[in-house]
């Protein structure tokens, strides 16, 4: 899943907004680094990836794409998903997309020390709006402009925009099937995340 779809599930707290993205950003083993809340978070989202990955209606939305373009198929599929959220939030959410962007980054300018690549990302995310801005399916074909620049083989998302464009309709059935699902998972994740963390909080008194 992509930023949006991973903020949305991952908490609704400052610290647990930041874990759901430190999860793009944060490598390797949880030695304490960060606090508790955060690092639940970057686990959740650890989890989330590993649970869409493997999901079978995931891997049939992969499959609709011709053979050559499998490898990028995972990319094209979290984009498109975040379209799908945040076109449809409000059936997803009660609080407004708008006002649930503006506490993104409001956590975000509030933590002086992002790690890694969110620091340097974290201000143009909140200047162009680009979770909210998910909702203008159009809109995907800039960020898959921009992220073709970073890979070794650019060409690998040439034409991505309109595989999207014929998919539509099958690839939004495949999330609104899809997302339920995820959601349920991560509900009972976090609620045993929030145990720990309450039982570690009383062992420590």
């Amino acid at each position: 899943m992509n930023y949006l779809a991973h903020l949305h599930l991952g908490g609704s707290t400052p610290p647990e907004l930041l874990g759901s993205l430190y999860g793009d950003f944060v490598k390797g083993p949880l030695k304490g680094d960060y606090a508790d809340a955060i690092e639940a978070g970057i686990r959740l989202h650890r989890q989330i990836d590993a649970f869409t990955d493997t999901h079978p209606r995931v891997l049939a939305a992969k499959a609709r794409f011709p053979a050559e373009r499998r490898r990028y198929a995972g990319i094209l599929i979290d984009l498109f998903f975040d379209h799908c959220l945040a076109a449809h939030w409000s059936g997803y959410s009660e609080e407004p997309l708008d006002r649930f962007t503006r506490r993104v980054y409001l956590a975000l300018s509030s933590e002086p020390a992002l790690p890694g690549k969110l620091a340097v990302i974290a201000p143009r995310m909140a200047a162009q709006d680009w979770l909210g801005s998910y909702r203008d399916f159009g809109v995907l074909e800039q960020v898959l402009a921009n992220m073709s620049r970073r890979l070794s083989r650019p060409e690998g998302l040439a034409g991505g925009m309109q595989e999207l464009e014929r998919l539509y309709r099958p690839l939004s059935d495949d999330f609104q099937a899809f997302y339920a699902q995820l959601q349920a998972f991560a509900e009972r994740q976090l609620a045993m995340e929030a145990a720990a963390l309450d039982s570690a909080a009383r062992n420590a008194r």
